[in-house]
């Protein structure tokens, strides 16, 4: 199934998930045309609030948005300029590409997008690049994921691994001596895990490359403190594993394996969960926590994270087409589509920061 699909499917799967609960080199554009131009059209006009159904009027506005960035956060991009382009009457053009987190701060800070898709924070280098290119930007929180871990649903041996588990199945000193899960016992009880009768069944790992923020988020949160504490040079998975920018590829192989170990963003496990089992990740107290839209939303999920859009502050202020888009994604039916497209909905407070930091841009 590929990402426009998928998209329409998530939204789907993720509406009835909130009834139950009460929350690659791949390019996706909003119009048929290859990626456009970012300067601004020369009729433009800002996008004016209305009063109908908390919307905003983008019947004048005329332009092309590039996004690039996180294939984490590129369903919500598609949705907001799908919907920008049915209310701007096909005048405002988004197209949208997902090469991963780190691959899009690289386009976005030498100044080649508008606007760049984030699932984890900029780094420092990064945003010392930026700053090199002479690119301010605008960092805005959009919504909340849950880094789902994932496996086959006939791998019943596996319902739940705490970090050191993690580490050890996937972690740098597993490379290329844990072929079967059964063979990161040792180092599991090494670290003083309780999952260290894993089974003796071959591990078929795959998720995101370097290039990715859900590969760094990874690192972040199963493998740098235990490097760490160990004294390894550098906190990484292993290498010796299927990786891709591409997230379907990612779930194809989970699916693929009835002993697979990867990694998504829960988005891309929820529209696959008839043939994809999330593992429940211990938290400290020990207890078995599952990705759901209320674990995501209130934290207790151990692997939740923000996802961003960093906008080119000088591009917004020069083409209202980009302006527009950031105005609609941030108002009622712009954040409308971050449940639509499978992730979970950032809190009232959080909304409002990042509305007001949003609005501090023309200070």
């Amino acid at each position: 199934m590929n990402i426009s699909k998928r998209v329409s499917f998530i939204g789907a799967a993720v509406a009835l998930a909130l009834t139950a609960a009460a929350c690659g080199d791949k390019k996706e554009s909003t119009e048929t045309t290859a990626a456009p131009e970012t300067t601004a059209a020369t009729e433009t006009t800002a996008a004016t609030e209305t009063t109908t159904a908390g919307g905003l009027d983008l019947s004048g506005v005329k332009g092309n948005v590039f996004v690039t960035g996180s294939s984490t956060v590129e369903p919500i991009s598609i949705k907001v300029g799908e919907l920008a382009k049915t209310l701007s009457g096909g005048g405002l053009a988004v197209t949208v590409e997902g090469p991963g987190t780190g691959d899009g701060f690289k386009t976005f800070c030498a100044g080649g997008a508008d606007i760049s898709d984030a699932s984890r924070k900029i780094k420092d280098t990064e945003a010392e690049a930026c700053k090199a290119g002479g690119v301010e930007y605008i960092e805005l929180a959009v919504a909340i994921d849950g880094l789902t871990v994932a496996t086959s649903p006939k791998n019943t041996a596996v319902e739940c691994l705490d970090t050191k588990a993690l580490y050890a199945l996937l972690g740098p000193e597993s490379e290329g001596t844990v072929s079967k899960w059964s063979d990161a016992n040792a180092l599991a009880t090494e670290l003083g895990s309780k999952y260290n009768n894993l089974p003796a069944a071959d591990l078929v790992v795959s998720g995101p490359g370097e290039e990715s923020g859900t590969y760094d988020t990874f690192v972040e949160f199963a493998i740098a403190a235990i490097a760490k504490e160990r004294k390894i040079e550098k906190a990484a998975v292993r290498a010796d594993y299927s990786s891709s920018a591409n997230d379907n590829l990612i779930v194809e192989g989970i699916e693929g394996s009835d002993a697979s170990l990867g990694w998504v963003g829960y988005a891309f496990y929820v529209a696959e969960a008839a043939r994809m089992k999330a593992i429940a990740i211990a938290n400290k107290e020990g207890a078995c926590v599952l990705p759901t839209p209320e674990t995501i939303a209130d934290g207790s999920y151990p692997f939740s994270r923000t996802l961003y859009i960093y906008v080119n502050k000088a591009k917004a202020a020069a083409n209202p087409a980009v302006a527009g888009y950031v105005d609609l994604y941030l108002s009622t039916q712009g954040l409308a589509e971050v449940p639509a497209a499978g992730y979970v909905s950032l809190t009232a407070d959080n909304i409002k920061a990042s509305i007001d930091a949003w609005a501090a841009r023309t200070a």
